[in-house]
């Protein structure tokens, strides 16, 4: 199965999910995340403003800036298919970028340095064991995680946990999952 059929199918799985279950889900994926070491020894959090079908991340921003937390937000850069990432301390500092996706203004904001990342929350789609990923396509996310030293840690769904794809040669697996059930350590074989 191609990986746009996979992300099509998941997609559609993902939007049958109830108001009520999907809040649940959030609250557990949540909980583990604020619960776990990865969470607690973080100075630094890199992750993304997530948009209306994926899981929650403005929370995540919240408790982050509620904690003094440095929060350090993507923003694409599409002719080299990079991500640059900015400090944000308000909501304020962001504006509607790339499919619609809210990033960061850099005019109104810091950037952030890779190395100065503790912690980076991962979107993805699908997910193996091994911590290998199908994102939403253009690779942007491969690409900044070749030579990023800290933790990582993707938030998914139990049924967005699957055997049924290969890694391919320029994917790089995220370090740990997080499900409503809890923190996995992935089997990644680096």
């Amino acid at each position: 199965m191609s990986k746009e059929t996979l992300r099509k199918s998941m997609l559609l799985s993902l939007e049958e999910i109830s108001w009520f279950n999907r809040n649940r889900i959030e609250n557990d994926l949540l909980d583990h995340l604020f619960e776990s070491s990865l969470w607690e020894q973080a100075v630094s959090i890199g992750v993304t403003v997530s948009s209306p079908r994926e899981w929650d991340t403005r929370t995540i921003i919240e408790k982050a800036w509620e904690e003094d937390k440095y929060v350090c937000v993507p923003k694409s850069i599409h002719d080299s298919k990079a991500l640059h990432f900015y400090k944000l301390t308000s909501f304020k500092q962001l504006e509607k970028g790339y499919f619609g996706l809210e990033e960061p203004v850099p005019d109104k904001t810091v950037r952030c340095q890779k190395a100065d990342m503790d912690l980076l929350i991962v979107p993805g789609l699908i997910f193996n064991r091994q911590g290998f990923r199908i994102g939403y396509g253009g690779g942007y996310f491969d690409r900044f995680l070749k030579d990023f030293h800290g933790r990582t840690v993707s938030l998914l769904h139990s049924s967005q946990l699957v055997n049924t794809f290969e890694a391919e040669e320029h994917d790089v697996p995220v370090d740990y999952l997080i499900t409503e059930e809890g923190l996995l350590q992935t089997d990644s074989p680096f």
